[in-house]
């Protein structure tokens, strides 16, 4: 028991890892939320490319002192506008146009980071550095998931209408273009607040995973936000403590203990896990066999 207790309060005497702590489960706690409708509408590839398009947008925010969740902000819009413009302007598909533009900017944000090699830490920009977070860091990551949360709280049942059914949230005067366009505000402010905790590359996971999770093992979205928020948040959580005691990189720990999680409900859920659908395969096998 000593050992479990030894365990849990030794990291909480370095102030690093409170601040670790706080930044991981806020990103934890509005990436799990915002993923939800991701799975739902189906933008996890969307996600992915906002993820990795704000790169040149940090970079430029740090070389002008700004920070970098105005650069980031504005390279996320940047990238969904010039998506929808190459698949509207074009007969490439939206997957396609996704796959341009965000690798396109991707690539620029690399060359930049290249160009300034003394002046940027580049495993800090692509893999997170919540060890090292800076009181105005913390203010930051807080007050944009507050406002994210706010949002997605007061817009939840339009945004959730739209999710599953646009046209029908047209035939009642929704307009299904501005819910998709405030989405996707919403989503590149969580990459903001997520980037502070795992990085650029691992933003996208921290998006869909807690989302694809929760959906593996109820029908209900209400259930589904609990289950994605306990899943998300509990993981950011060991994933810091286990990085402590391991000395292995945060924002990876974190990410691997949600990508171990879903793997455990892809096999076990009680549904649709793989073992569940076998067990119920062999018995109607069974059955029609028996009644033949």
């Amino acid at each position: 028991m000593n050992v479990i207790v030894d365990w849990l309060t030794e990291p909480l005497q370095f102030d690093f890892m409170r601040r670790a702590l706080l930044v991981s489960a806020t990103a934890g706690l509005v990436c799990a939320v915002l993923s939800c409708w991701v799975t739902l509408i189906g933008w996890s590839l969307l996600g992915d490319a906002i993820a990795h398009a704000v790169l040149p947008g940090v970079v430029l925010s740090y070389l002008l002192g700004l920070p970098f969740a105005v650069g980031a902000f504005l390279f996320g819009g940047l990238a969904v506008t010039l998506i929808g413009v190459v698949r509207d302007t074009t007969r490439i598909k939206g997957d396609a146009a996704i796959g341009v533009v965000f690798t396109g900017l991707f690539a620029l944000g690399l060359v930049l980071v290249s160009k300034t090699p003394s002046q940027i830490d580049l495993n800090h920009i692509l893999f997170g550095n919540v060890l090292g977070v800076s009181d105005g860091d913390i203010a930051q990551v807080l007050g944009i998931g507050a406002l994210t949360l706010a949002v997605v709280l007061h817009k939840r049942r339009d945004l959730t209408l739209y999710a599953f059914d646009p046209v029908h949230a047209h035939a009642i005067g929704l307009k299904p273009k501005r819910l998709g366009a405030l989405l996707l505000m919403l989503l590149a402010l969580t990459v903001v607040v997520a980037l502070q905790a795992v990085g650029i590359i691992l933003v996208s996971a921290m998006l869909i995973t807690p989302g694809v999770t929760a959906y593996l093992l109820t029908d209900r979205f209400e259930r589904m936000l609990a289950i994605a928020v306990a899943i998300s948040v509990g993981s950011c959580v060991l994933g810091t403590y286990l990085s402590f005691h391991a000395d292995s990189s945060t924002g990876g720990t974190i990410v691997l203990c949600q990508a171990v999680v879903f793997a455990v409900v892809y096999l076990f859920a009680p549904r649709r896990g793989v073992l569940a659908l076998a067990v119920r395969s062999r018995r109607q096998r069974r059955a029609r066999t028996s009644v033949q």
